[in-house]
């Protein structure tokens, strides 16, 4: 494993490191950030997952979560997922069946299990874990939440894909990553998950109300229908004003951080 970046921030170090995936067959950048507690102590993992377009300086340049993680000790792990559209990156954070894709993307088990393996090895980690995103990786921190319970202490997400099974980003990718079987794509959809009867102790969600892709990609009221309908504990805010970008993220990554480490205490 390289460090190929090094930042003093808010007492603490945003890093980045490269290293070779075993699950993808290729090399993967992720940031990590340490907070001052990291010196003397091993603290619990915040993983954020990014949506298209977005590699893993986006979160650690734009979010401002570095304030935050040293505030309540947490250390946050921020995989690259660089992709824009079909066929390039993170490819909604499953397991492709079908090829050429099947070769590289499996960012499933790449976040659920060999991230995680190299954070502890590597890092002053506990196992005591919690996950979060924004889009596309708001719609993998579900899944892996949804599909691993035991996994992860608490998930949260911003403007998440819901149901990607019923929208066009999620239809185009699944039908080239894992085919035309759609029963195949009910395991990488919160909302077929949820109504498939896989719970969770609770959901925090949030989302602009001035967000381009709201009505037509994303579709939150269904997420939140189908919570309520299932008797799942979910939070969800919606803003007006606020749109899909980092400047929604940062006015409200305070709020997440805190509410996973608080969650991240109690479970201790």
């Amino acid at each position: 494993m390289e460090l190929i970046e090094q930042h003093a921030s808010s007492g603490g170090w945003q890093n980045v490191y490269r290293h070779y995936s075993q699950s993808l067959n290729c090399e993967m950048n992720f940031g990590v950030y340490l907070p001052p507690k990291a010196v003397t102590e091993k603290l619990p993992v915040l993983y954020w997952l990014s949506g298209l377009t977005c590699t893993e300086q986006n979160f650690i340049t734009k979010s401002g979560m570095q304030h935050y993680a040293a505030r309540h000790n947490v250390i946050v792990v921020v995989p690259d997922a660089d992709s824009y559209d079909l066929g390039q990156g993170a490819g909604f954070y499953l397991n492709a069946t079908e090829q050429p894709w099947n070769v590289h993307y499996r960012m499933y088990d790449y976040i659920l299990r060999e991230l995680p393996d190299v954070v502890m090895n590597h890092f002053p980690a506990t196992a005591r874990k919690s996950i979060s995103g924004h889009s596309m990786g708001g719609l993998g921190a579900l899944v892996l939440a949804l599909r691993n319970p035991g996994e992860y202490v608490s998930v949260s997400a911003f403007s998440p894909i819901v149901s990607p099974s019923q929208v066009p980003w999620g239809q185009q990718a699944f039908s080239a990553y894992l085919g035309e079987n759609r029963k195949t794509w009910e395991a990488y959809d919160p909302v077929s998950l949820i109504l498939q009867g896989e719970k969770l102790p609770e959901i925090f969600i949030d989302q602009g109300l001035s967000d381009a892709f709201y009505e037509e990609q994303l579709r939150t009221k269904i997420l939140e229908r189908v919570c309520n309908e299932m008797n799942l504990n979910a939070s969800f805010r919606y803003h007006t004003g606020y749109d899909h970008s980092y400047y929604f993220i940062s006015s409200f990554i305070g709020e997440h951080i805190a509410y996973h480490a608080n969650r991240l205490r109690l479970s201790a």
